[in-house]
């Protein structure tokens, strides 16, 4: 899973919008990862294809925006790729800081 599609699917835990998935998404990483509307959209359909986000709401007023919400499929997905990335991070800790590894130091 991109890095892109975890913020989405992260933004996606409650119902959203697209312009709100960027703007989260900017929250959460401190301004690091800045969704384009081309790359949002895409992944937002490829996710809807998958299974791991429907279609929350869409009003007939052109002014209000399509919102999207995580599936039971999409909240799986989002959970076997945190465990995943806890995993990479508990190992480079436990490799990084060790004392029997160098503790990170050269030599």
């Amino acid at each position: 899973m991109t890095e892109g599609i975890y913020y989405i699917l992260l933004s996606l835990l409650t119902p959203n919008h697209g312009y709100g998935i960027i703007q989260s998404t900017l929250e959460l990483t401190n301004g690091r990862v800045e969704l384009g509307a081309g790359t949002l959209y895409g992944a937002i359909n490829n996710l809807l294809e998958k299974g791991w986000i429907t279609l929350y709401s869409e009003e007939k007023d052109s002014r209000k925006k399509k919102e999207y919400v995580i599936t039971k499929i999409g909240r799986a997905a989002l959970e076997e790729e945190l465990e995943r990335l806890t995993e990479l991070v508990e190992n480079g800790r436990k490799l990084t800081e060790s004392p029997e590894k160098g503790g990170g130091q050269n030599g």
